[in-house]
């Protein structure tokens, strides 16, 4: 059985509104069911760190987030921009770190100015990077770009997976940051992330 009937909301949140709604979801992987029924919520500056061994549905989870895949029961709803980054780190590898940001936001629909796109790029220190095609910036620059829209639901997978020590710390700066801007964060993760933000924990059971 999946151990995902946490709500709990009016103990956690942060905020009074909900903006994730994860309503009795049912996750499949190929014809096998891995999570039966699944209730969460979520609101602005909340950080959510799922967990599991292998094959539970944490990847699942967040790509239905994401709406990569659909639930074969129950609803998701949020009601802020939602950004996923995969291992791949949701960037085009041939435009720069700044058309990606100005790409995102305008798939978005979120209005922006170059001067708003500077004062992102120069919070997570990544300006002077910034205009380089993604392809030759290292891991740990990449993670910075993925992570710069401000107001959004990031779903991050393994954020911290082939990071030195000083990467995995300015990882968890950024994500206190976003956090409180207003964002919120739910991971993937088999390591600690972000231990100083407060973290809720979701975990998840593997089914037989």
């Amino acid at each position: 059985m999946g151990a995902s009937t946490q709500t709990r909301p009016e103990k956690t949140s942060r905020s009074s509104e909900l903006s994730l709604v994860i309503d009795g979801v049912a996750l499949a992987r190929g014809m096998r069911v891995i999570q039966p029924a699944m209730t969460y919520r979520m609101a602005a500056g909340e950080i959510t760190l799922v967990t599991g061994p292998n094959g539970s549905g944490k990847s699942t989870l967040l790509r239905a987030i994401a709406g990569r895949l659909r639930p074969i029961a129950g609803s998701i709803h949020c009601d802020v921009p939602i950004l996923y980054v995969g291992h791949a780190d949701g960037l085009v590898p041939a435009l720069s770190g700044r058309r990606n940001l100005c790409d995102w936001a305008g798939l978005n629909d979120l209005a922006t100015t170059p001067e708003r796109i500077d004062a992102a790029l120069a919070t997570l220190g990544a300006a002077g990077f910034a205009d380089l095609p993604v392809r030759l910036l290292s891991r740990g620059q990449r993670r910075r770009l993925a992570l710069s829209p401000n107001g959004a639901l990031l779903l991050l997978d393994e954020p911290t997976a082939g990071l030195d020590d000083a990467s995995r710390q300015a990882v968890d700066a950024l994500i206190a940051g976003h956090l409180a801007a207003g964002g919120m964060v739910m991971a993937a993760t088999h390591d600690p992330l972000a231990p100083g933000s407060g973290p809720r924990e979701l975990p998840l059971e593997a089914t037989s």
